[in-house]
Parts: structure tokens; sequence; C-alpha cells
């Protein structure tokens, strides 16, 4: 990146102010964003701060014009009563209606070059803006101050300690700014079974692991439509060569047809390769319990930082071509809320939802608290956790001869709680006031879970990575059979229960199954061909 210069006189005021122990007092002509403080200020030393020329990539999200109507639309689209129950908005309609202006645009790029950011780009539907700039910049531009930590991994990050502002002029355009903290992201969702890798017997708790292409024997889908005609999309991240061929491969191994595939590249072209294990599992078992595919579309972003991902989603909702798309990734909800990426992220989703999209969410594998490991409590992951997308949990799936389902308990580590900041869409009538996780379930056990073609050779995996594909493939059955459905999370609340395989017994940490409905696994798993017939 270009060394940018700045005026002395700025550079010192800046310095001046990145001081740990002045107080940050915001000026009147500063408004709050949805961004906020990642850690506290509390204690921080001048020794703590990142250096000025630390390298910050944001992307900022600019608000929705006129979001009330967007949200009526919603409400009344998912009411049964209402004349406009299943209506859905085009490509066109959610441009005229909703999408920010170039104006505003404009004003949010002049804004991060003054600033001193470069490299700005503003995406196709002009909802999102990223830009390259140092932490001296992002200080510029958002008035808050960066520290040196390390993420999850221990590897070197950077984190917020105030929140994000923005000049009062951009206070009706800026909705959030993600990126000023990469301490915490969203992971991938899989385990791999321990000890079974690749051998479809018997493990020690008396399960076994599946072809993925036994998935539709077990869960009935009789003469339900494959989905041929239908486009399902992936959230990917990295380099989709060997995906690609390992796609290949399986198709090949199990007379399948071919799958045809294209891989979005979202941003500048990743080269991680180290999810390919999940994309495998994400990609096997869509093809596979969905009987076939009309396109199947990796929409790759170059890392799993919010600020990529962000991006990544938004790209599926601006294309609307995919309607199904999979996220076997997820975060603490709390993290995901500070940084700014959850009011992003959901507003995205939002006109996901208005489009007919459904993107099929894994629940996490951190059981009913995602936030920590001890003492347990009850936090959900996001995406998981957004009311504009179905949230999966996960089973421990036993089965009998010729595929036949035999019973299901809870995974012990499958994500399931209520969420702690979202609102409880129109359409969820069970739990508590707030959004509730699950919506449904699938097989995640590793130790019942897929066995797949990772890097050429076969692997046994599970999490609620399985379930989620599992439930993706599903709903784009439905979608072949019935193709003005839409958004599936209001369907799944009003079909007959019948439907579902009822998860009773099982504990997840603070959440545990029960007769219905409950947080742990939602309805239970899904009886395809009585749920086709039910719609």
């Amino acid at each position: 990146m270009q060394m940018k210069k700045h005026s002395l006189g700025l550079a010192l005021a800046l310095a001046m102010s990145l001081s740990a122990t002045a107080a940050m007092a915001a000026p009147s002509a500063w408004v709050a964003t949805h961004t906020h403080a990642h850690q506290s200020s509390a204690g921080v030393r001048a020794a703590d701060l990142a250096g000025a020329g630390t390298p910050v990539h944001v992307t900022v999200a600019l608000q929705l014009q006129n979001r009330a109507t967007l949200d009526a639309f919603l409400a009344e689209s998912h009411d049964p009563s209402s004349a406009m129950y299943g209506a859905t908005l085009s490509s066109q309609d959610v441009a005229r209606q909703f999408l920010p202006s170039q104006a505003q645009v404009d004003a949010v790029v002049a804004h991060l070059q003054a600033a001193g950011f470069s490299h700005i780009d503003v995406s196709a539907n002009r909802l999102l803006v990223s830009a390259d700039g140092n932490a001296l910049d992002a200080q510029a531009a958002f008035h808050t101050r960066l520290v040196k930590t390390t993420d999850g991994q221990g590897r070197p990050a950077y984190a917020n300690i105030d929140d994000a502002l923005v000049p009062s002029s951009l206070g009706h355009i800026v909705l959030s700014v993600v990126g000023l903290q990469t301490a915490a992201k969203p992971h991938t969702t899989l385990h791999a079974a321990a000890g079974t890798l690749g051998r479809p017997g018997s493990t020690s708790s008396g399960l076994v692991g599946h072809n993925p292409t036994q998935f539709p024997a077990i869960y009935n889908v009789g003469s339900t439509p494959t989905a041929s005609t239908v486009t399902v999309g992936i959230i990917s991240d990295g380099d989709m060569t060997q995906p690609l061929k390992d796609l290949s491969q399986f198709t090949s191994t199990n007379g399948l047809p071919a799958v045809n595939t294209q891989v979005v590249t979202v941003g500048t072209p990743g080269t991680d390769t180290s999810g390919t294990p999940e994309w495998d599992l994400d990609s096997q078992d869509i093809v596979a319990m969905s009987g076939g595919v009309g396109k199947l579309i990796f929409y790759t972003a170059n890392s799993l930082t919010n600020s990529a991902l962000t991006g990544d989603f938004n790209q599926a909702v601006s294309d609307n071509v995919a309607q199904v798309i999979n996220v076997s990734l997820g975060e603490c909800e709390t993290s995901a809320y500070n940084d700014g990426s959850m009011a992003a992220d959901d507003q995205i989703f939002a006109l996901g939802v208005a489009q007919g999209q459904t993107f099929s969410i894994s629940t996490g594998d951190s059981g009913s608290n995602e936030c920590t490991k001890a003492p347990k409590g009850s936090t959900p992951s996001y995406p998981a956790s957004s009311p504009y997308v179905v949230a999966v949990s996960g089973t421990s799936l036993s089965t009998g001869t010729n595929n036949t389902w035999v019973g299901e308990t809870l995974w012990s580590k499958s994500g399931g709680s209520p969420s702690t900041v979202e609102a409880k869409p129109s359409w969820q009538t069970q739990g508590d006031g707030m959004r509730d996780v699950s919506d449904v379930a699938f097989d995640a056990d590793p130790n019942s879970g897929a066995i797949i073609i990772v890097n050429g050779s076969n692997a046994q995996y599970g999490g609620t990575s399985l379930s989620a594909p599992l439930f993706a493939a599903t709903w784009a059955r439905m979608l072949a059979g019935h193709p003005t459905l839409g958004f599936a999370g209001p369907h799944l609340y009003t079909v007959n229960t019948a439907v579902y395989h009822d998860i009773t017994s099982g504990s997840n940490g603070a959440e545990s199954a029960a007769p219905g409905w409950d947080y742990a696994s939602g309805w239970g798993s899904i009886m395809v061909s009585a749920l086709d017939a039910g719609l």
C-alpha cells in the first residue's frame, strides 16, 4: 500500500489523541454508528496502542433507505392472513426502493479519502464501501483508537477500544464500520470423527458414518423432486481448486452427474486452503441430499474476517441468483454485535429474504454458549441468531438396514439458545421474547457424520457444518416442487409438526431437547417427503 502523507499539524493532533490516559471526548459534530468498542479502554497504556502504520481494511456499511417500509413488507409477506403473503421483490424493486443513492456513496468515499484511505471500492449495489488504510487513518475517519491484541489462535491482531463515530453529515448514511478489529472472527463448524476417518464402520458410540448419498433415504425424500432447477450458493473463502476436484471425484465415484459449478471471487483472490474439508463437506452433501442442483456457486472471500464475509454475503444477495445459500460458519453473537458486522449482515439478509432467498446457517459446535467455554451460559452463534436466516442445529443419528432412520438425539456440542440482542421475527412464535436458536436440526455428530472426499481421499466429518448443508439441500428440493415458496423460515413454523422427527433427549449445556419445539433442536429433523406434501 502506498504511504500516505499527512500534514504535520494533523499528525501531531492525532498522536496526542492516542494517549491512553487522556479522555477521548467526541466532538459534538460526530455521531455513533452500530460499531461498538471491541474491548474496554480501561487500563490501556500508550504502549498497548497499535502503531500508527498498522494496516487496516474496513468495510463501511451504508444504511438502507426506507428501512421501515422493508420491515413492513417482510412482516406482511410472512403473514398467512395478509393479501401480500408469499410476495417477493425483484432486484429492480430492491434497487429502486431501498439501496443507498450514488450521492450518499460519494459522501462516504470523500470522507475516507480525506482521512487517508486508499484502494476504495464500492459494491455493485452501493451498500458497502471498502478501503485500505492504517490505524492513524481509522482514528481520523472514525474517532476510534486501536490496541494490539491476539486472536483466538494467538496470532497478532488489533481491536478498537472506542465506538466508531462519523461526522454528523454522514449519520443518516453510515450504518456500521466493519474491520476495526481482527481479534474475533467467524470460524468453520466441522469436526472430524476421531479415529474413524474414511471408515464407515461402527465407532465406540455405536454410531456409523454415512456416504452423503445415503441421506436422502435416511430422511425419506421419497418422490420429492430433485433440485435440478435450483441454484444453490456456498459461502466460502480461499482457493477453491481442491474442493472442485474433490467434488468431481465424489460425483464420479458415486455415479452422479457432473455438477455445474461457478466460483465467484469477492474482493482480492484468496490463497487459503485450510478450509478445503469444510467446502468439501458443504458441496458434496448439498449435491447428494438435493439429488443434484441446477448450479452450485462458491461465493469465495479472501479470508474469514468479518469485513470479508460481509462482502461475500452482499455479493450473494446482490447477484440474486442463488435461491438457497449455505453458511457453515459462526462466531460469538456478542462479538458480531460489537463489531458492527451484525448490523451490516442483518440488513443484507433482510434484502435476501425480501427477494425470496434463504440462508441456511450452522448453529455452531460450542453448545449453548458460543462466546466462552466456561462457565456455561446461553449466548448463541451469529449469524445463526439473525432473524433473517434459518438456524440449523445438530443431532446424533442412528440408522438401520437399507439406510432407514432409527432415531436421533441432540448432539451435545450443537449450538442453540436465545439471542441476547436480536429481535424475534414475526414468524417465530416459540421461545422467549428474542430471536431463538434453533429452527430445525439434522445429523451433525462426527460419529454419525458424512464420509466425503477430502484432498482425494475418504474422510469422515460432522459438526453443524453438516446439518446446515443438509437443510440447504432439503429446501432446494422444496423450491423445485414449489417455486414460489421464497424464504423458508415462516413455512417451517406453519407446516404440520408431523413432518418432523421430534428430538426429545440430549442437552447442549444450558438447553435440552424436549417434546415439541426447543432451543436446542428447534422442531427437529425433517421427513422430506412429508414436508413437500405439507407445503
